[in-house]
């Protein structure tokens, strides 16, 4: 069974998250800020991580960038999953190294393939 820690400040965005992964058969463990998804990575390291990148205390972007300076989890693909849905905010993510981009309000539809996407 895939591992996923999706990073994210608002419970509701990630019981919506964790219910449709946990239906499609992937595990979901929940930081409720950047600084614990860290943590949470280097000690049990998933096998992708999702990362709301407008949080208080330590954006998304500066943790996507301090997990690419730690050897152990630094491969791990990162995925911003955000409202900040500009191009602009798009390239951002990817030069601060996320591997990828999914925009909300997420499509419960189609959600569930996009990580799965990323998780092979």
């Amino acid at each position: 069974m895939s591992r996923v820690l999706y990073v994210e400040d608002d419970p509701n965005n990630r019981m919506l998250v964790s219910r449709i992964l946990l239906a499609e058969g992937i595990e979901v463990e929940e930081a409720d800020n950047a600084i614990l998804g860290i943590e949470m990575a280097v000690t049990n390291p998933p096998d992708l991580i999702l990362m709301d990148i407008s949080m208080p205390e330590m954006d998304g972007l500066t943790a996507t960038a301090e997990i690419r300076n730690i050897p152990k989890i630094a491969d791990i693909p990162i995925i911003a999953l955000t409202a900040n849905v500009m191009e602009s905010d798009r390239e951002r993510s990817l030069n601060a190294g996320c591997d990828g981009f999914i925009g909300k309000p997420i499509d419960v539809d189609t959600f569930a393939d996009e990580v799965l996407a990323y998780l092979k």
